[in-house]
């Protein structure tokens, strides 16, 4: 049987071409090094009559070695599949198990005793009740309480919209489409032909009221309809305050949850309360809706709620005063942004759960992208009173992401402005200059006087090129050049163009902390503030705006990678300080020994993509990591990482 650690190790041994070592697998599954020799033991034996094995390399760990594609593929496309089906109740990591204990809690009415939970989990009874701390914890998103009654058991107390809204994320199985029926015993008596006959009752209202949904908010409502069919039928009702009600009846989704409801009942023979249809009427003021792309260039203004819309401009203003992005008027973006927060603030609002179950990708592929979610996730929590949780923000970051890869995408060479205030000749010459050297990668568009500056449209502008100072924040990079270009200003623009710049100007020596042996996140943090205060590069209250991002979300990004740093800037310079540790930390329920302590210049006017571009490369990259967590000095450091291409 492939269990869920062997399936981890033969996973993470797939996506590298080189060994791993058995130090690194036990971390990912948080065992020891005995028990994964074990593991690789099994996973080999079973494997070698499916065309592959796993071969020991001494000094450098295990690497995965296919002799036969095709049976390998098989494999993988058979076995692996047939298993998870059948060992999906049957979990050896904490984080499955505690969706079990909540899975079986919630679809129970009486109580529940460890002792079965042990039995059905196949763990002992202390290993539950461990279980029980994170299930806690879990279950306070919800405002939902575990209640332990002695000689009886465990059973879970809470208002029945949270207990609904906690099973439509626990117990029902979306990993289908949603033409399949999610079979659950939350939802026994729900035949496929009522599946199916409810999904049209859904399509046709919201076509014929013009409604825009995504696939997966038209089968999240059809799985709470249900839920809410199996609630009712055992007497449990949604009560709502008479206010709230009153605010609900009033919107336009009202009446098409009006005409849903009605069409249900009539279906399935049942009476749905008052309550119930405010229920459905919270569900589509939470829907994320979709707008087509070719409207959505347009900036149709009627896309994008009138208090919607000053939030989104702040938010991407301030986005770009720290990240320099140049994403701030992108008119897609401000069109999706505004489809994605009224729903999102409604959300809150209502205490509804979303999922995110891109959210690790996210943060591992777009760790800027991510970033500036967080930044502008902040700045709605300032205008609307809305607290975003790091599932909004991945979703936020997605938007942000697809604007970066739009601006990235644009072909041709960089658009250059000069400024210039030696006189009409000088600026001649140095436009002339750049035009010659530079002709297929630079498009000089003008040279302007310094005082005119302030009034350009710099929008469409990537750099520019400067024979004098510049001190006010423009939102462009510029390079300050001599009134006679000098063989130094040809190279400083070349490394611009090209974002050519020295590994060791980002991680230099005295910021390097190597094998370090701390015990937890908070004493890794608290070692990096010690060093880098004592240099003075960071104020006495630096600690605090650390705490206030990791309280927003966990900066762990995972392949044992953590990239903590403050809310806001908090340093005169931009720095990155790195700790590897001997023995991984847990940090925001994901283990991590790799620590790059990140700090930007306040009021940067830094092109920092070319520092972001490396972090996410090491981010992504196992092998990377891994010979990183490994080296001893800081010459194998920075020899590691100029091996990145």
């Amino acid at each position: 049987m492939l269990t869920t650690r062997m399936r981890m190790i033969l996973k993470k041994l797939m996506l590298v071409d080189s060994p791993l070592t058995g130090k690194f697998l036990a971390q990912l599954n948080s065992v020891t090094a005995r028990t994964t020799r074990e593991d690789i033991r099994k996973l080999d034996g079973l494997i070698r009559q499916y065309g592959a094995k796993v071969e020991a390399v001494v000094s450098k760990g295990y690497q995965l070695i296919i002799f036969d594609e095709e049976k390998f593929r098989d494999f993988l496309h058979t076995i692996v599949h047939l298993e998870d089906q059948k060992n999906r109740s049957i979990s050896q990591l904490p984080e499955d198990r505690e969706i079990q204990i909540i899975r079986r809690l919630l679809v129970t009415k009486d109580y529940v005793k460890l002792e079965q939970l042990a039995e059905e989990l196949y763990v002992s009874k202390s290993t539950v009740q461990n279980d029980l701390k994170q299930v806690k914890d879990r279950l306070k998103f919800y405002s939902i309480k575990i209640h332990a009654r002695p000689n009886y058991g465990l059973k879970l107390q809470g208002d029945e919209l949270k207990l609904r809204f906690c099973m439509a994320e626990y117990i029902v199985d979306r990993t289908h489409g949603h033409a399949d029926h999610p079979h659950h015993p939350a939802i026994p008596s729900i035949r496929k032909e009522d599946f199916v006959a409810i999904h049209k009752i859904i399509m046709e209202q919201i076509k014929q009221h013009h409604i825009s949904m995504s696939d997966v908010a038209i089968q999240n409502l059809l799985i709470h309809i249900l839920i809410a069919y199996e609630r009712i039928k055992d007497g449990n009702y949604i009560t709502l305050q008479s206010n709230e009600l009153e605010q609900i009846v009033n919107q336009s989704e009202y009446e098409v949850a009006k005409r849903i409801v009605h069409n249900v009942e009539r279906h399935l023979q049942i009476q749905f309360p008052h309550s119930e249809t405010a229920y459905i009427t919270i569900h589509l003021l939470g829907t994320k809706m979709i707008s087509p792309v070719e409207q959505a260039s347009k900036l149709q203004k009627s896309l994008v709620a009138p208090d919607i819309l000053p939030i989104i401009m702040q938010m991407l203003k301030k986005i770009d005063e720290e990240y320099h992005l140049g994403i701030q008027h992108d008119k897609e973006l401000i069109v999706a942004l505004g489809l994605h927060l009224k729903p999102a603030i409604n959300r809150y609002k209502y205490g509804m759960n979303i999922r995110n179950p891109l959210l690790a990708d996210i943060k591992k592929n777009y760790p800027l992208a991510f970033e500036s979610a967080v930044l502008g996730g902040i700045v709605i929590e300032e205008m609307a009173g809305s607290e975003i949780d790091e599932n909004e923000i991945g979703y936020i970051a997605l938007h942000i992401g697809a604007a970066m890869e739009r601006k990235n995408f644009r072909t041709g060479p960089k658009r250059c402005l000069i400024v210039c205030a030696s006189g009409f000749g000088t600026a001649q010459l140095i436009y002339y200059k750049v035009k010659t050297e530079f002709r297929d990668n630079v498009e000089v568009v003008g040279v302007i006087e310094l005082y005119k500056l302030k009034d350009y449209h710099l929008n469409d502008i990537d750099f520019i090129i400067s024979s004098v100072p510049i001190d006010k924040d423009i939102g462009v990079p510029a390079i300050r050049v001599n009134a006679i270009l000098e063989k130094s200003d040809m190279e400083n623009i070349t490394s611009f163009i090209q974002d050519q710049k020295s590994i060791s100007i980002y991680f230099q020596p005295q910021l390097v902390f190597l094998q370090q042996e701390l015990k937890n996140r908070d004493e890794v943090l608290l070692y990096l503030y010690q060093q880098i205060n004592q240099m003075g590069l960071v104020p006495e209250n630096y600690l605090e705006h650390v705490y206030e991002r990791e309280e927003i979300a966990a900066t762990s990004y995972g392949n044992l990678v953590a990239i903590p740093h403050p809310v806001t800037p908090q340093s005169k310079k931009t720095f990155l300080t790195v700790c590897t540790l001997k023995r991984a930390v847990d940090w925001g329920g994901k283990p991590v020994q790799f620590i790059c302590l990140l700090n930007v210049q306040k009021d940067s006017k830094e092109d920092l993509q070319g520092m972001y571009n490396l972090l996410g490369t090491i981010v992504n990259s196992e092998t990377i990591v891994q010979r990183l967590i490994q080296v001893t000095d800081y010459a194998h450091f920075i020899h590691v990482l100029e091996g990145i291409s």
